[in-house]
């Protein structure tokens, strides 16, 4: 009998640590404890953000102030991406040394039972964090090899000459930037029109530029019936419009929540395990964090959850996670995008403050011509979100999510100095300009 037991070891075990260090009885069940830290760690934000740094160089060294090319050894950055992830899987290990760590599918078929194998664990508390899946939409014909997800990509030992993406959400959208950056011909497949559409609107013409400066081709309306390879080259039917031929096809077309282990009637599943706002299911005691519950498919925000159910548990009270206060990025070369918080297009009557990055010598030598930055305060003049295109603007935000955080309204957050040159002045322009 366990207090709580853990379901999946992804974001999952910052929760599981800090309930064993309060000194209740934890089990962690996690299908590959090899994969212990979960899709992050070793299939997504920090092995593709590793590809993007590097890559970032490689596109800087095509600038006309440097000789010579530089060219990514794929082998030897792929040795360096495991053996970081080796590193930190062993760290994530150490930290859950107080928790008793079971290896198997953990199954729930009844209320407060796991049943890993023919074991069958018991707990006062289930909380499941069993993250999600790529999602391979119908006719195309996943191998692995010619038709790939974002996991291969993060394998390849060496590029091929051209791609072709499907979907313009974050994965495509880094993807490309990454595989452009290294002198791939990359094209980006849409079904509908236009990228980042609950962008404003600065920012979605913008990152459209991006993709021509980066000499990424947008092919939009195009809708796949079918993709399959065949031989050396995967052939991509249309609804409407010519086949599509191409070496290499990654499908990017989203990541649906894993809720193939819940089977028991008592626990409400649609899109993703259905949870209130203490991610509590409908199951008394029963809790989904992260991917799997289809709220919001980011890592921080699966930590945050985490975190917060622990607190619960352990009786503390705490304030509700604001999911509208989680950070969101796409990092995308030259620039990258990020958001927090309101925006006009869901709440009336925001104040807009923008500024554009080109009134800013340093945008010359970052590529950031194109690049803005946007604050929203309420009539108050409170600040309430943001919306930034610039270089590592996930990195820009920071500040601002930090003035929402602390309540903080344009003519506090105005006392600010920031460094020059740097485009965190232009933080001070705008919270003056809505001040």
């Amino acid at each position: 009998m366990y207090d709580i037991i853990y379901i999946g070891g992804g974001l999952n075990y910052a929760g599981a640590i800090m309930a064993a260090k309060k000194g209740l009885k934890v089990a962690l069940v996690e299908k590959d404890l090899s994969q212990l830290g979960g899709v992050c760690l070793h299939k997504g934000c920090i092995p593709s953000k590793m590809l993007l740094h590097y890559a970032q160089t490689a596109h800087q060294s095509e600038n006309d102030i440097f000789e010579g090319a530089v060219k990514l050894n794929m082998k030897n950055l792929v040795a360096k991406k495991d053996k970081l992830i080796m590193s930190a899987t062993k760290a994530v290990t150490k930290q859950c040394q107080e928790i008793e760590l079971i290896e198997g599918e953990g199954i729930i078929k009844q209320a407060h039972h796991v049943s890993v194998g023919e074991a069958v664990y018991e707990a006062k508390y289930i909380v499941m964090g069993t993250g999600s899946l790529p999602f391979i939409p119908d006719g195309i014909v996943y191998d692995g090899n010619r038709v790939i997800t974002s996991n291969e990509v993060l394998n390849l030992e060496k590029l091929p000459e051209e791609i072709v993406i499907y979907g313009v959400g974050a994965i495509g959208l880094e993807m490309a930037s990454f595989f452009a950056s290294n002198g791939v011909k990359v094209r980006l497949l849409s079904r509908g029109e236009g990228i980042q559409k609950r962008a404003h609107e600065l920012i979605q013409n913008a990152m459209l530029h991006q993709l021509e400066y980066m000499n990424i081709e947008l092919l939009q309306n195009h809708n796949i019936l079918q993709a399959q390879a065949d031989g050396n080259e995967v052939r991509i039917c249309l609804e409407g419009r010519e086949d599509i031929h191409t070496p290499m096809f990654l499908v990017c077309s989203g990541r649906k929540p894993n809720v193939g282990f819940v089977q028991t009637e008592e626990i409400k599943v649609d899109r993703g395990i259905e949870t209130n706002e203490h991610f509590e299911t409908s199951l008394k005691d029963h809790y989904a964090i992260g991917d799997c519950n289809g709220k919001l498919q980011l890592a921080h925000a699966a930590r945050a959850e985490a975190i917060y159910v622990t607190q619960r548990i352990l009786g503390k009270q705490v304030p509700l996670v604001d999911l509208k206060q989680v950070v969101q990025f796409v990092h995308t070369l030259p620039m990258s995008v990020a958001a927090i918080g309101d925006n006009p297009r869901e709440t009336v009557g925001l104040l807009e403050g923008v500024v554009r990055l080109n009134a800013f010598s340093a945008s010359n030598f970052h590529e950031a011509n194109k690049g803005v930055m946007i604050v929203y305060a309420n009539a108050d003049k409170k600040i309430v979100g943001a919306e930034i295109l610039a270089p590592d603007a996930e990195e820009l935000i920071a500040p601002i999510a930090m003035a929402i955080a602390g309540e903080m309204d344009t003519s506090q957050a105005s006392k600010s100095i920031m460094a020059h040159p740097s485009f965190a002045e232009a933080l001070e322009r705008v919270y003056f300009r809505i001040s």
